[in-house]
């Protein structure tokens, strides 16, 4: 009868990390005042990311590219 309390700790712990990690991948995406807005890189606008990028060649310019694995 003592494990039943602790199954549910452990269960309501990994809804609260899952949850966690869902706000910060789809909800948590917003850009603090006075810069642009984020943008999810895809094919479709990597053209105007070049583009951008290239425009700006009297700035310091920096990419940095995370990946999962």
């Amino acid at each position: 009868m003592k494990r039943k309390p602790i199954i549910y700790g452990l269960l309501a712990v990994v809804i609260v990390i899952v949850l966690f990690v869902v706000y910060q991948l789809y909800l948590g995406s917003s850009a603090p005042a006075g810069q642009q807005p984020l943008v999810h890189l895809n094919t479709s606008n990597i053209e105007s990311l070049k583009q951008s990028f290239n425009e700006s060649k009297d700035s310091v310019r920096v990419m940095v590219m995370l990946s999962p694995t």
